[in-house]
């Protein structure tokens, strides 16, 4: 219907990690993997169709129509909750995600705003202060950014535009953010 909002569902995700016979602690024994989607950063758990391995790092197709490698999406997770594989491969993903849509993370770069009178939404990014920030502002004002690269040429003495978007994705994903600009903030539901 219009001007309903669908939910946002995840494509493609990522693995962090493949347990072959599920959670050491779970009383079922059954393949079980942690994935991260690749738009909205969800952390998910899934079990792989029978017969299926998983590698740490490779991106599945996890959509509504026939999945290959993907049997069932079996829950939403937090931070909290993956494994400490999971939470070592995380950066590296992460930062994989953030190269290959790099077009999406420099136009945040050239058309984030404020978020009220006195912080801007940049500021949320790891490094940025107000000295950063007015640089970067007359920066695009003058031509929007085309990359990463550009960004850097420009903005004198800024870090690595994909560490601090990476930075800031892993803080967001943590769960403890007032603010959240790449992640969907994931709210345990309590029975």
């Amino acid at each position: 219907m219009e001007g309903q909002e669908t939910e946002k569902r995840e494509e493609y995700a990522y693995v962090l990690d493949f347990m072959l016979s599920g959670k050491s602690f779970s009383s079922r024994s059954e393949p079980l993997a942690q994935v991260i989607g690749e738009e909205w950063f969800t952390l998910l758990e899934v079990t792989p169709k029978q017969g299926i391995t998983l590698n740490l790092g490779e991106r599945v197709y996890i959509g509504k129509n026939e999945r290959d490698k993907i049997m069932l999406i079996k829950a939403r997770i937090a931070y909290d909750e993956l494994t400490q594989t999971a939470k070592s491969t995380l950066p590296g993903i992460v930062a994989n995600i953030v190269k290959q849509n790099e077009r999406k993370f420099v136009d945040f770069f050239n058309n984030a705003g404020p978020l009220n009178i006195r912080e801007h939404s940049l500021e949320l990014l790891p490094g940025i202060g107000k000295k950063h920030l007015e640089a970067i502002i007359k920066a695009r004002s003058e031509k929007p950014f085309e990359s990463f690269s550009d960004i850097t040429a420009r903005i004198p003495l800024l870090q690595d535009p994909t560490k601090l978007i990476t930075d800031r994705i892993e803080k967001e994903l943590e769960g403890n953010e007032r603010f959240y600009l790449f992640v969907k903030p994931y709210r345990k539901r309590f029975v």
